[in-house]
């Protein structure tokens, strides 16, 4: 236990887009293992309208790190800024906790956990929804044995892209994000969580089109180059045995086709959207013909984004680790480089990193 003991956490808020309302909503009124101090953004209005709505300070971002009161930076800039951020709060003394993914290149992200390793200082990162109450559902089930031994997993997710209706699309074009960095993070953390760190992967991926063409309202008829690639299939080989495919495409005329999918010995589990928190959970049990929806066992259903914050919170205060570790993001981050580098290289990618499945929450 630390010598705080129960004291809460003091959280700073870097980076005041539109992700920032849900964190600012539940970490100033749900979550009792943190107090917000204050937020900063590079928009010196966007971070004063925040802090007016939410009753925090409104700070520079040099103030904020330098900060006294803050001991955990929440960083929520856009992905090329996060490695800056990051280790700029590692440097001050913060603990950190990236919105996902963890950083944009692999290197960064290994100097990240070593600077953070060598100032005694944690590193936590997004997404945290497989701590909400559908997943963790899905972990139950699946450690109580009601699938038996998993032994395949599939991952699909097909879209068009977000220049239909995002205000300003350009970054989901860009390196370090694309339908693979974007999305990937949400399947490949709900998966790494329940069936544990992947041994070695192997894709093949492309980018569709040169360029896209905006067509919201805001940026209308503008261009986007297209500089990651927009069609990933890949395969995963998971250390425990189970295998596991991958599709992600921003580049289908798909808006129904959304997979997470757990095979086992003695059924199958459908998993709910991990981009959300509640269910449905569905088992469909060996010999079975009818999918049984499964009760949810846990609370935190809905919108429940800074439940990793709370937890890292908490696990700072109580000595344990925390569930939305950096060494799980970082091995996500690996998982979804070695698609990319297979595919350039047309040979499988043995991966180096590896980490502990985070303890499951306790049901209340």
């Amino acid at each position: 236990m630390s010598e705080r003991g129960n004291e809460q956490v003091g959280v700073g808020i870097v980076g005041c887009g539109v992700i920032s309302d849900i964190y600012l909503k539940n970490c100033t009124t749900r979550y009792e293992s943190v107090r917000v101090v204050g937020c900063a953004d590079l928009v010196v209005e966007r971070a004063r309208e925040q802090a007016s709505k939410y009753g925090v300070e409104a700070l520079t971002v040099d103030e904020l790190l330098s900060h006294p009161e803050v001991e955990l930076v929440l960083n929520l800039t856009v992905p090329a800024a996060h490695a800056e951020v990051a280790l700029a709060a590692v440097a001050s003394g913060k603990s950190i906790y990236n919105e996902k993914p963890l950083t944009v290149s692999a290197e960064d992200g290994r100097t990240l956990l070593e600077q953070a390793a060598a100032k005694g200082v944690r590193v936590g990162a997004a997404p945290d929804t497989f701590l909400g109450g559908g997943l963790q559902t899905v972990r139950g089930l699946l450690d109580g044995g009601a699938i038996g031994e998993p032994v395949a997993a599939a991952i699909a997710f097909y879209s068009h892209g977000m220049e239909n209706w995002h205000r300003d699309p350009y970054f989901f074009f860009q390196p370090g994000a694309g339908p693979l960095f974007d999305m990937g993070p949400y399947y490949l953390t709900a998966l790494t969580s329940m069936l544990g760190p992947v041994r070695r992967v192997a894709a093949t991926a492309r980018a569709s089109f040169p360029e896209r063409r905006i067509t919201s309202e805001s940026k209308r008829g503008q261009k986007i180059p297209v500089n990651t690639p927009t069609h990933i299939v890949a395969t995963l080989d998971f250390a425990a045995g189970p295998l596991a495919s991958l599709a992600a495409s921003f580049d289908v005329w798909e808006t129904t086709h959304a997979t997470l999918v757990i095979y086992g010995s003695e059924g199958t589990l459908a998993l709910p959207d991990p981009n959300t928190f509640g269910g449905p959970v569905r088992l469909l049990r060996a010999g079975g013909k009818e999918w049984e929806e499964q009760p949810l066992t846990h609370d935190f259903t809905d919108n429940s984004r800074g439940i990793g914050v709370a937890d890292m919170a908490s696990a700072m205060r109580e000595g344990r680790p925390h569930r939305a570790s950096g060494e799980m993001a970082y091995h996500v981050l690996e998982v979804m480089h070695g698609c990319l580098e297979s595919s350039l290289a047309g040979q499988h990618i043995e991966l180096e990193s590896r980490f502990d499945r985070p303890a499951a929450l306790p049901r209340d």
